[in-house]
């Protein structure tokens, strides 16, 4: 004799859903799934939104000439400043030809010095001056014990010398030292 067993200890039988659109599988995560999107959580989560920082001690003064980024520029430190030297040419540095650095205050604690030539129309075609967006700038980051406002650029014999000084303080008997930075 067979004996039958009652439908209730059979395994149901489910249809796919079709009308919904979807596979019925795709509802189901796999491990990759699930790793990625606890990195996702991690990403987003509590470390994603700390505030990132700036930097005001690396960005703060920045001296920029108006060179190529690749131009082979001379940086002495002495201890009263620094000073920048460069070889562009006897056509640039002519008798009409005037050299100046400006300080623009880019944001509020953050300077810029820049480098630009006074003179003919030759010089502005030989070195580039300062007409519009230009990224590729040759650009060195000063530290916090220069004196920006105090910085000069001079053209001899074909040489551009910028100069940017170095913070004093003065002692409590009353005299003048140079700041030393690390």
């Amino acid at each position: 004799m067979i004996r039958s067993e009652p439908r209730s200890n059979l395994i149901p039988v489910t249809t796919p859903i079709v009308s919904s659109g979807h596979h019925r599988l795709s509802r189901k995560r796999s491990y990759a799934d699930a790793v990625c999107s606890a990195n996702r959580t991690q990403m987003f989560g509590v470390e994603a939104r700390k505030k990132l920082r700036r930097l005001p001690h690396v960005f703060s003064r920045v001296l920029e000439l108006p060179l190529k980024s690749d131009a082979d520029v001379s940086v002495e430190v002495n201890p009263s400043n620094f000073r920048f030297v460069v070889a562009v040419g006897n056509g640039v540095c002519e008798a009409g030809s005037r050299f100046g650095a400006r300080v623009i205050q880019v944001y509020p604690g953050v300077v810029k010095v820049i480098v630009t030539g006074y003179g003919t129309d030759e010089d502005e075609n030989e070195l580039q001056l300062m007409d519009g967006l230009e990224l590729d700038k040759w650009r060195f980051r000063l530290p916090v014990t220069t004196s920006p406002e105090h910085s000069t650029a001079v053209c001899v014999d074909g040489t551009l010398v910028v100069t940017v000084p170095k913070q004093t303080a003065v002692d409590g008997d009353g005299a003048k030292r140079v700041l030393e930075w690390d």
